[in-house]
């Protein structure tokens, strides 16, 4: 890992772990999105799909504002709730609990996220980087509403079919 001596080289190598991260969820989520039998898991899903993908473009954005690079970090944490939801794929067990199992890792990796992005734009807040925290924000608020959207389908729908 790179040398940490300043918060703004510590939000570089935090940027590069969250594009590290938003790279692997682009490869995960249709793989999530098949294996979801619920027809409005499976478009959500699909939706954040899109918005991971411009996840992935602000990133992008941020790392030329800031004249830095994305490359050469792999978040391990996202790689390992990757691996956890691809075991919640893999199981055997009826459609609707491999649903609830399904939202059950995606929250997960929504809630790195949210606390991940968090953190960024507070430090991007704290350095002065107005423009930089704004196309975070962006970010975080898509991932809280993605996150409320899993609970509210869970709660109202998939957890009770689970039952």
């Amino acid at each position: 890992m790179a040398t940490k001596s300043n918060l703004r080289d510590l939000l570089a190598i935090e940027l590069q772990d969250a594009y590290s991260a938003e790279t692997q969820l682009v490869k995960a989520l249709p793989k999530m999105a098949k294996a979801a039998t619920n027809p409005e898991l499976r478009a959500g899903f699909e939706h954040h799909l899109s918005e991971t993908r411009n996840h992935v473009g602000r990133l992008e954005q941020v790392a030329q504002e800031m004249d830095i690079s994305l490359k050469g970090n792999k978040c391990e944490a996202m790689e390992g709730l990757v691996e956890e939801a691809k075991e919640v794929i893999d199981m055997n067990a009826e459609d609707e609990v491999r649903d609830a199992g399904l939202i059950a890792a995606a929250q997960k990796a929504e809630h790195y996220e949210i606390a991940t992005y968090g953190t960024l734009c507070a430090w991007a807040k704290q350095l002065g980087l107005g423009s930089v925290a704004t196309l975070l924000h962006q970010t975080l608020d898509e991932e809280k509403r993605t996150d409320e959207k899993l609970t509210r389908l869970a709660k109202q729908v998939v957890n009770l079919q689970a039952v």
